[in-house]
């Protein structure tokens, strides 16, 4: 059963003890608020699907010191489902990454029928989800902790870019944006570990690392792995990268290359990607990548062919994929900074490039996700 990422409330009679409409001052469930703030530190999400009037909801949840714990709010009058559709769109999860509790049961009805994969609750259920298993991650890592705050930061960036005058590629030089690549420590185990859960369409062949596997490869010499982070001028987007590369001796072979579904349209996918490709080429190797095809996942297939790579083998689902060092594409400037070490050792710092003939990093991924 996968996690769930974010949970659903809704208000009268649920979260607090009464409707506010209704003349009441009703207080917040003990339970509730003890169950909002347990999944909180444990880096799930909560939302609002609620009827009522916005202002008035709003403002008493602010009342009682509740309003931050929220990533998504939706209080009106239409669909539950139609409020819990559009949360799953604000905060890019799938439906059966989402859980819905009511006190109503045919609201519950409602929304199970309409939207099947997420999984709703009683009210009378509240205390007691902290201790199911879908509401238990197996890590909780530091970023899970802040995952809260990085989904706020990010409504202040969706905010800017809606209120930016200017082409899309101006506004993404304008966010000043650096990635940060480096060999992964023990302590980023659990991270690197939770993208390979929850990241599809940004994999290049889906490999699911978990704990022994990623603290093995990252000690043997002839294997890397590699974490990217990503910030700009409005935050952290916190880790948001992984490359895993067997180096062989002649050959680097990236086993495994993904990045986080949020950060799609800051085309970093790309840019990691040719950090990597760059980095075997100074090391002296081959850089050659392996790509297993899912439904899910043909912009990364797209994003290795702009990088250069031409298949080599083929075996029905499965690809091996090389690129020649003296015949990469020219490159050109492009919005990312890079910070990264080098294999010697070195910090290297410079300005992530793009293959000639893109129209930008960003543009590559976007259009191949279509």
């Amino acid at each position: 059963m996968n996690t769930v990422k974010c949970l659903v409330w809704d208000l009268d009679d649920t979260l607090w003890d009464g409707v506010v409409l209704e003349g009441d001052r009703p207080q917040p469930f003990t339970a509730a608020v003890e169950t909002l703030r347990t999944l909180d530190r444990r880096g799930i999400l909560h939302a609002v699907a609620s009827r009522g009037d916005p202002r008035t909801s709003e403002a008493h949840l602010a009342h009682h010191g509740l309003a931050e714990l929220f990533s998504a709010v939706e209080i009106g009058w239409g669909g539950k489902s139609d409020a819990v559709r559009r949360i799953v769109r604000t905060l890019g999860l799938a439906p059966d990454a989402v859980a819905f509790v009511d006190n109503d049961p045919v609201e519950r009805a409602e929304v199970a029928a309409v939207l099947p994969g997420v999984r709703c609750y009683r009210a009378d259920q509240v205390g007691e989800l902290p201790d199911r298993p879908e509401f238990t991650p197996e890590f909780v890592t530091d970023e899970a902790r802040q995952r809260r705050r990085l989904y706020s930061v990010e409504r202040h960036r969706t905010r800017a870019e809606q209120d930016f005058e200017g082409s899309k590629g101006e506004f993404l030089a304008s966010l000043d944006l650096t990635m940060t690549v480096r060999r992964a420590t023990e302590e980023d185990l659990a991270r690197a570990h939770e993208l390979t859960v929850r990241t599809h369409q940004l994999n290049t062949t889906g490999l699911t690392l978990n704990m022994v596997e990623l603290r093995r490869l990252a000690a043997a010499p002839d294997h890397e792995v590699l974490v990217a982070g990503l910030r700009d001028r409005f935050g952290s987007y916190g880790t948001i990268g992984l490359a895993v590369s067997e180096l062989t001796g002649t050959d680097s072979v990236l086993l495994l290359l993904l990045t986080s579904c949020r950060v799609l349209s800051r085309g970093v996918g790309a840019v990691l990607l040719d950090h990597v490709v760059h980095r075997a080429v100074r090391a002296g190797l081959r850089p050659v990548a392996r790509f297993v095809s899912t439904p899910v996942n043909q912009v990364m297939l797209v994003t290795l062919r702009f990088a250069g790579f031409q298949v080599i083998e083929r075996h029905g689902d499965r690809m091996v994929l090389a690129a020649d060092p003296d015949r990469l594409p020219r490159t050109r400037p492009g919005h990312v900074r890079v910070v990264a070490d080098d294999p010697d050792g070195t910090d290297r710092e410079g300005v992530a490039r793009y293959a000639d003939g893109a129209d930008g990093a960003q543009d590559i991924e976007e259009r191949a996700s279509r």
